[in-house]
């Protein structure tokens, strides 16, 4: 008996369709990106790409534990000496909620070529529509059973 290998050509993809409302961002952005890494597939192989495409619906209604909501703060650099731009989760909320999903579940992914190419499958929302109808897309439950309870922050 051996072992099977699988190759670029054996990789069968799907496409699943994450509802952000009422999640916990941690919590939704690792089961995005064990989803986006393969891991839930039983062929997975560390070096090679065979995670899903993963759609992220409803980016706004994401919440936080905690004060994490009005004490967080997104960092960016211009590229400019003095440069360093902040800017704080609510105001970042109002403004480009899809951001806040796509750092949190990139930041979780690995940090090399692969890790951008499964970042390319990542699409994220605001509101409860997108434009993949076409690939039948299927509804992902995930189940939190010890979940804590997590306060929404309204912009």
């Amino acid at each position: 008996m051996s072992t099977t290998i699988p190759s670029g050509k054996d990789i069968k993809r799907k496409w699943y369709v994450l509802d952000a409302s009422g999640k916990t961002l941690g919590r939704l952005a690792t089961q995005a990106a064990s989803m986006l890494a393969g891991k839930l597939n039983p062929l997975y192989t560390p070096y090679i790409d065979m995670g899903d495409h993963v759609v992220i619906v409803n980016a706004e209604k994401i919440v936080l534990t905690g004060l994490k909501g009005e004490q967080k703060l997104y960092r960016r650099y211009t590229g400019f000496p003095g440069g360093l731009r902040e800017e704080s989760f609510i105001k970042l909320l109002a403004r480009r909620p899809e951001a806040i999903v796509e750092q949190a579940v990139k930041g979780m992914l690995p940090k090399n070529k692969m890790g951008r190419q499964m970042a390319t499958k990542l699409k994220v929302y605001k509101g409860g529509q997108h434009p993949h109808l076409a690939q039948q897309p299927v509804p992902y439950e995930f189940h939190a059973s010890n979940a804590p309870k997590a306060k929404a922050v309204t912009a």
